[in-house]
């Protein structure tokens, strides 16, 4: 059985969710997870060097060159085909998580890479221990595309 794929790192939250070419709405969508995208945004736009794009996102080179694959093979399937693209969803978690205890009112930054099958969702308040918190700044985002924080 393969071990569960870890979560890449995302610096920043989505602009624009959906690309549809003009007459072209009819067509079935491709499905790019928010993890390829920001492979796309390091390797492509910021044009960082492999091991400098996995190391931003938290994973091996073999595993961000995976990603960056899917995603232009996918890219390049939307525009050659004119099929909408949609960007959603994957396995991530946000860089900068801050949150706040609701039982304390302490303020902390959750480490990125949560390791474990838990992915963060269960990060407890560092001073008191309370699972009870709220996240701070950026409403969606958390591991595997959630937004809520338990």
């Amino acid at each position: 059985m393969p071990r569960r794929r870890c979560c890449g790192l995302i610096d920043d939250a989505l602009v624009c969710q959906t690309f549809i070419p003009l007459g072209q709405s009819c067509l079935e969508e491709i499905n790019i997870n928010l993890e390829e995208l920001e492979a796309i945004r390091l390797k492509d736009k910021v044009g960082l060097d492999q091991i400098e794009c996995a190391a931003s996102m938290g994973v091996s080179r073999a595993t961000f060159q995976r990603i960056l694959g899917a995603a232009r093979s996918k890219i390049a399937s939307a525009l050659v085909e004119g099929r909408p693209i949609i960007i959603r969803g994957g396995h991530y978690l946000m860089k900068n998580r801050v949150f706040e205890c609701i039982g304390c009112g302490n303020v902390w930054e959750a480490e990125p890479c949560a390791t474990g099958g838990k992915h963060g969702y269960e990060i407890a308040c560092p001073k008191c221990g309370s699972m009870k918190k709220v996240k701070l700044g950026h409403s969606k985002g958390d591991c595997c595309g959630n937004s809520s924080e338990g």
